[in-house]
């Protein structure tokens, strides 16, 4: 038997009964001296206790007969089984699997902590109680390589200083990054029989030793991208008012006239304090 095997076993209220009986008998053969007959149902009574068992909602039983699986009970209830069989409980519940934070390095060999949480549960109990030795500690271990191989995989963040443009990264990528983890995580939890719900990450920052470096690098970023879209506007406007001068006939520049307003509105527009201009109340000329 390589793969689980779910069985029907008897009721147990039944076999409940029938030891009632078998204990009246007892109490009777005992009551008119007919030891031979009590020492028998005795024995029958004292060996037909250990093959009941209950199995509660969401667990199973996986039956063992000296080593030989025989099958695996799902189906909650009271149940009889052979006394000889050895019951192993298993738990059919989804469980919750919070990973403690590791240092890796991601695509771009930054050291990152991670962590990862995961919603799991038992799906085929032959494989998760003999191809593993502990499947518990199973989905804890592959866990943990899960996310190590999914931080390498991708940056952490994208920075427009790099030239290199990522479509999926950790920070961003929310969806893209989790279904990546899940897929890694259920071909790695599958020779266990485990079904893996959910994934996703936990806990992503950079570490400790890089942390207020990237911080002041994420800022500087910023504030160059605020800073081209400033002198983009600045741009189009400083344009806009020239082609509007020169085709209303308001004014006639010339090219000196035009380079001094042209870095007198670049300054007005582009500054990042409040500006203090300075009226002319002459003429151009003066």
């Amino acid at each position: 038997m390589t793969q689980e095997k779910i069985i029907k076993l008897s009721n147990g209220y039944f076999m409940l009964f029938l030891l009632l009986l078998i204990i009246v008998g007892g109490i009777f053969s005992l009551v008119n001296s007919i030891i031979l007959l009590f020492i028998a149902l005795l024995v029958t009574a004292i060996i037909t206790i250990p093959g009941f068992f209950l199995v509660n909602p969401n667990t199973s039983k996986v039956l063992l007969l000296f080593g030989k699986y025989i099958g695996t009970v799902k189906e909650n209830g009271f149940y009889w089984a052979n006394p000889l069989y050895t019951k192993k409980s298993i738990s059919l519940r989804a469980s919750n699997f919070d990973s403690e934070r590791v240092k890796v390095n991601d695509k771009l060999g930054n050291p990152i902590m991670i962590s990862t949480i995961a919603v799991w549960k038992v799906k085929d109990t032959y494989k998760a109680a003999f191809d593993v030795d502990n499947y518990e500690n199973f989905v804890r271990v592959q866990s943990d390589a899960a996310v190590r191989k999914l931080a390498s995989l991708y940056p952490y963040d994208n920075f427009e200083d790099d030239g290199k443009a990522e479509e999926i990264t950790l920070r961003a990528s929310v969806n893209e990054v989790s279904e990546a983890l899940e897929e890694e995580l259920s071909e790695r939890l599958e020779m266990a029989g485990i079904e893996v719900l959910e994934a996703r990450i936990g806990y992503l920052a950079y570490a400790q030793e890089i942390a207020s470096a990237m911080l002041k690098r994420q800022q500087a970023t910023a504030i160059i991208a605020a800073r081209h879209k400033i002198v983009e506007g600045a741009v189009s406007m400083v344009e806009m008012a020239l082609d509007k001068l020169n085709k209303n006939n308001i004014v006639d520049l010339d090219e000196e006239r035009k380079a001094a307003m042209v870095s007198n509105l670049m300054v007005v527009l582009c500054s990042d304090k409040d500006v203090a201009p300075i009226v002319n109340t002459g003429t151009l000329n003066h």
